[in-house]
């Protein structure tokens, strides 16, 4: 066994013993009901019981395959963006707890979301409404989140005298992600009438949502976190902010029923550590703040924001 994971598992079982507890015997929360883990069968044949080598484990192999162990994230980005910041953590995590661990791609958020309903995610990274929801219906722990909160800013451009505060929004045109993303279901929820809300133009990550507004002019207004919005030059002088939303506990890692919770703490510890911090420097520049990096997330910090998704596809039981 290498120094460095010597050093992660004694600082794993460290935290298990102190402030980080997982939810685990009388501790667990029961299935909701009608909570279900769905296993899928690997199309070709099954992987080996050893420990195969991650190049020759497929990008799209399904969940489901007993010792292989799935992480995702919403489609936020390009794939090619995407893997460059997951796929080095899927590899590092796999290394950490000797286990294969596979970076899946949504192609799109109706794929990403009825796979994490199916609980067809071990580990997955997103917003605090998802992670609340998969901790009351899917059994997940709430291990790491980002550091600093979470919340969003509806900005304009500067010279948009005609658009002082949100409701003038109505009707028109804001650059966004689709639901169920939080940002935009946080301003949704903002217009009683659903005949009088804005129309959201789906935007492929926030500096494109921000440059649709700020320099296309194709929306009339945009929703960026306000860590992202702080780290495009010159944002102040092209646009201002008509409404920002409440602050939340930020995006965090959760994992699911079939990680165990020793593997759950080495991953934890292992997010955190020094070797870490350079395997996921590239998540945290994209959605951190102030360089705070990563801390510990519990659960009930995210009790009750599954309510945001209360009206989104798929997610009453």
């Amino acid at each position: 066994m290498s120094g460095f994971r010597k050093t992660i598992i004694n600082t794993a079982v460290a935290v298990s013993l102190g402030a980080l507890v997982f939810a685990t015997g009388a501790n667990a929360a029961d299935p909701a009901p009608g909570a279900r883990k769905t296993s899928f069968a690997p199309p070709e044949a099954a992987v080996t019981q050893q420990q195969p080598s991650l190049e020759g484990v497929a990008r799209g192999l399904p969940a489901g395959a007993d010792n292989v162990l799935v992480f995702s994230a919403p489609p936020r980005e390009t794939e090619d963006e995407a893997l460059r910041t997951y796929q080095p953590i899927a590899e590092y995590l796999s290394r950490i707890i000797n286990k294969p661990i596979v970076y899946r791609y949504s192609k799109d958020w109706l794929t990403y979301q009825t796979e994490m309903q199916r609980g067809s995610y071990d580990l997955v990274f997103d917003g605090p409404h998802f992670n609340s929801w998969r901790i009351s219906h899917l059994r997940h722990n709430s291990l790491v989140k980002v550091a600093g909160e979470h919340a969003f800013a509806v900005v304009v451009r500067k010279d948009n005298a005609r658009v002082t505060e949100l409701r003038q929004l109505a009707g028109q045109r804001i650059c966004s992600m689709d639901p169920p993303n939080l940002g935009t279901l946080a301003v949704l929820e903002q217009f009683d009438n659903p005949a009088r809300q804005p129309l959201i133009i789906n935007s492929i990550g926030w500096t494109r949502a921000y440059e649709g507004v700020a320099f296309e002019k194709k929306c009339a207004a945009a929703i960026v976190p306000v860590a992202n919005l702080m780290k495009f030059s010159n944002y102040a002088n092209v646009v201002r902010a008509v409404h920002t939303t409440r602050s939340l506990p930020n995006q965090a890692f959760s994992a699911g029923p079939r990680i165990t919770p020793q593997d759950q703490a080495l991953i934890a510890a292992a997010l955190l550590s020094k070797d870490g911090s350079s395997v996921v420097a590239r998540l945290v520049s994209a959605y951190g703040t102030d360089n705070k990096g990563l801390a510990y997330a519990s659960k009930d910090e995210y009790a009750g924001l599954e309510a945001y998704l209360k009206d989104s596809w798929g997610y009453a039981r």
